[in-house]
């Protein structure tokens, strides 16, 4: 996809994604409201794909400073509509 094609594409905010494996595979799974798709990588184009988005955040924070992120699967997305994570799950 060339850069303008990428700018002028529809956006969705992935409010969930899930990742599962295989030997042979990953599949990542990206939801958007009542939306989702899968998307399937060998295991070295999901490496690449890992090595590329820690590139980009990276980029982005020697730019615009230091993201205060940590990862908690428990977190509720603001956006979230249905079956938020609960304290049993």
């Amino acid at each position: 996809m060339k850069k303008d094609e990428l700018k002028n594409a529809p956006k969705l905010l992935c409010e969930k994604a899930q990742v599962a494996y295989t030997p042979e595979f990953f599949a990542l799974g990206l939801q958007s409201g009542n939306q989702a798709n899968v998307y399937s990588f060998t295991p070295q184009h999901a490496k690449r794909l890992a090595q590329y988005l820690a590139h980009q955040v990276k980029e982005f924070e020697d730019k615009h400073g230091e993201i205060d992120a940590h990862w908690d699967p428990k977190i509720v997305s603001p956006v979230q509509r249905a079956n938020p994570p609960t304290e049993l799950s």
